[in-house]
């Protein structure tokens, strides 16, 4: 008798408590959101969301209730708020709650069991994002034998019925209504911000009712950093045999989402920020002055420098009427020997360009750069999953070692360099993402170090196709010089001795924002002055190649440097925010584009500058020898009659016309390998 009276006691006592709950709630909303609540109703929204900081103001008591039992709480403000008289009927309604303080913020490889049921919140970046479908919340039950009803809740992955009626009988229910609601799946991992170069965890994320409309769906898409605020619970394992494992699956659900702003365009400049920003853009020589800062504790290397500033800026993206659309943005390489400061450059750029991702070639798939499909094992079916380039959109890919990679997965790179775009058509998804992204690449020569006599391209372990695509290349050649060598060690052991000896003059964040709002606002179009500087240039080294008598014509530049010519132009107008390229900004993007054709693609032997000494393993001189060997064997072809001849008279033949010997052998075994030629006895050749 006395433990039935405390059971009812004990009854009487939680219904209080809920009722209090429910009460407070009600007297909360009508002070601080009273007004929020009627523009929900109006707007036919299903939620409201509630600052934690204003509910701990308000009642600590009840603050700290919805975050021991954040399931009960929360119905209880649902309650509260359909108690109140709204213009339209509420069925379902949702309170979220944002803004909680960082001692309940929690590292995702940190949820333990005693989590569960808590109301908590973390951070971290969406990996996967499973479709939206109908999951059924409550089932509404008829017995047959007396006509009771009974609601089950479904709370666990299996649909459940009920099993017994207060009648007695036992199963074959019939199932009169179920309560469906959207749910979507999310993967959540760890941002690599909160790593001490420990392995990123996961976590699956339960999503349902208004937190999967379109607009809030948009926001969680793959590769958004967001904060999620929710609890954890356990999810049972079945096992194959039919029952259920004694170890349970995490899920969080969500109450709340709420994503970071990572995107470059949505970033907040202060008025302060600002000021400083304009008054970098105002300097005389603004790119100077720039890229003295971007890296200070790394010595020499000016023009590499100013480069990557007219690279943080870009150039102008032009969309066209027939739908054509020309990049803005200015791809980089850099070869060169090792222990020239390649990767350090690379990490500051990572560290200073608004939204950066870094990645190594030995550590790089194809998959892993553009876009993998996966299979979803939370919800069933097929997902994908960014990769790199994509995740980078609008903001900086930076690869290093990128001779390291391997052949198949660098072809990934073409389409999303030049098209800009990531094609996926794989287990029955079909998707082109989209991928407007810089790439700034470091490779290392293909033995190690320079061979200043041999062709670059025979030196870049990449296809010409790929080197083709940037349009800046700079090799890092690190010669011996007394000189030189005083300064460079000078430099590296003052730093060292003070570590704070190489400060920039602008801090990182200053320099990121700067970068940012000028890639926002800054337009500049092109000048006649400018065109006409940019054209002269062009049409000078186009001839500049001409042919020598016999010879064939080497190819200086391609349109592809004079698309370079115009972005780079372009970029240095942006930073100092001008709405106009003119004649300096054209003569800076020659400059540079000059040195870098005279450090790669200068002919040794000609002193002219031949482009495919860049992108091909033959050069115009020996194109040019080739055929002239080639006339050579027709005419004594013609003139002897004989279809053999002997390689001794095309030697002599060819010493007229000032080619050597070893000349004339690397000719014969290239047309030997290409199938022009046969040898049918040692000494003697015949055309196939």
């Amino acid at each position: 008798m006395v433990e039935a009276e405390l059971s009812e006691s004990e009854n009487q006592e939680i219904g209080l408590e809920v009722s209090e709950q429910i009460r407070l709630f009600k007297e909360f909303i009508e002070q601080h959101y009273h007004a929020q609540l009627l523009e929900a109703n109006r707007k036919g929204k299903e939620s409201l969301v509630i600052e934690f900081s204003e509910l701990l103001k308000f009642n600590t008591e009840l603050a700290e209730e919805l975050t021991e039992r954040p399931e009960e709480v929360l119905k209880a403000a649902e309650i509260a708020i359909k108690e109140f008289d709204l213009p339209k009927k509420l069925d379902k309604f949702a309170v979220r709650i944002k803004r909680m303080p960082d001692s309940l913020k929690i590292k995702i490889s940190e949820v333990r069991s005693k989590h569960l049921g808590k109301f908590l919140w973390c951070y971290g970046i969406v990996r996967q994002k499973s479709d939206v479908r109908p999951h059924v919340s409550t089932a509404k039950f008829e017995c047959p034998s007396c006509g009771n009803v009974l609601t089950v809740l479904q709370l666990d992955q299996k649909y459940k019925e009920p099993t017994r009626c207060s009648c007695g009988r036992k199963g074959k229910f019939k199932e009169l209504s179920k309560e469906l609601v959207d749910g979507q799946g999310l993967v959540l991992e760890e941002s690599p911000d909160d790593l001490d170069g420990a392995q990123p965890k996961r976590i699956n994320v339960f999503l349902k009712g208004d937190l999967v409309t379109p607009i809030t769906e948009r926001k969680s898409s793959p590769g958004t950093k967001v904060k999620l605020y929710g609890w954890v619970s356990e999810v049972p394992i079945q096992l194959r045999s039919g029952g259920k494992s004694t170890k349970y699956d995490l899920i969080l659900e969500a109450n709340y989402i709420e994503p970071v702003d990572d995107d470059p365009s949505n970033m907040k400049i202060s008025e302060a920020e600002l000021e400083e920003i304009m008054s970098i853009a105002k300097r005389e020589n603004a790119l100077h002055y720039v890229a003295s800062n971007i890296a200070p504790s790394i010595y020499g290397h000016d023009k590499i420098k100013e480069s990557l500033v007219l690279q943080l800026a870009g150039g102008c993206v032009k969309k066209r009427k027939d739908g054509v659309r020309t990049r803005g943005d200015i791809h980089m390489l850099l070869i060169g020997d090792p222990g020239a400061g390649k990767s350090q450059l690379l990490k500051r750029i990572t560290r200073v360009a608004p939204k950066a991702r870094f990645t190594s070639g030995k550590g790089a798939s194809a998959a892993g750069l553009t876009a993998s499909v996966v299979k979803d094992e939370f919800l069933g079916g097929w997902s994908l999953e960014a990769g790199t380039l994509v995740l980078a959109n609008q903001g900086f890919a930076v690869i290093d070692e990128l001779d390291k990679m391997t052949k198949e997965d660098r072809s990934a790179l073409h389409e999303a360099m030049e098209q800009q775009t990531v094609s996926v058509s794989k287990a029955n998804i079909q998707a082109t993402l989209r991928c407007e992204t810089t790439l700034l690449a470091a490779a290392n020569p293909k033995f190690g170090r320079f061979d200043p006599y041999d062709l670059v391209a025979n030196q870049i372990n990449l296809p010409p196709t790929l080197i083709n695509r940037f349009d800046l290349i700079f090799p890092i050649k690190d010669k011996p010089g007394r000189e030189k060598d005083d300064k460079l060690a000078s430099f590296i052991l003052k730093l060292h001795q003070n570590p704070d000896a190489a400060v920039a003059k602008v801090e990182s964040d200053i320099l990121k924002k700067y970068f940012m709002y000028v890639r926002r606002v800054a337009k500049p179009h092109l000048s006649d002055v400018a065109i006409d500087e940019i054209k002269k240039y062009y049409i000078n080294m186009r001839n500049s190649g001409a042919a020598e008598e016999g010879g064939v014509s080497s190819v200086p530049i391609t349109a592809r440097q004079l698309e370079a010519l115009v972005r780079l132009a372009e970029a240095s107008a942006k930073l100092r925010l001008a709405t106009e390229v003119t004649r300096e900004d054209a003569l800076k993007s020659i400059e540079l584009i000059d040195y870098c054709l005279n450090q790669i693609a200068k002919d040794s032997e000609t002193g002219k500058i031949d482009i495919d000494r860049i992108s091909s393993k033959i050069t115009s001189t020996q194109r040019s020898k080739i055929s002239i060997i080639k006339d050579v064997i027709n005419t004594i072809e013609s003139e002897t009659k004989e279809r053999i001849i002997p390689i001794e008279l095309i030697i002599q033949e060819a010493a007229n016309k000032n080619i050597s010997s070893e000349d004339v052998e690397g000719v014969l075994e290239k047309l030997r390998r290409s199938g022009d030629i046969f040898e049918p006895k040692r000494g003697f050749i015949q055309k196939l």
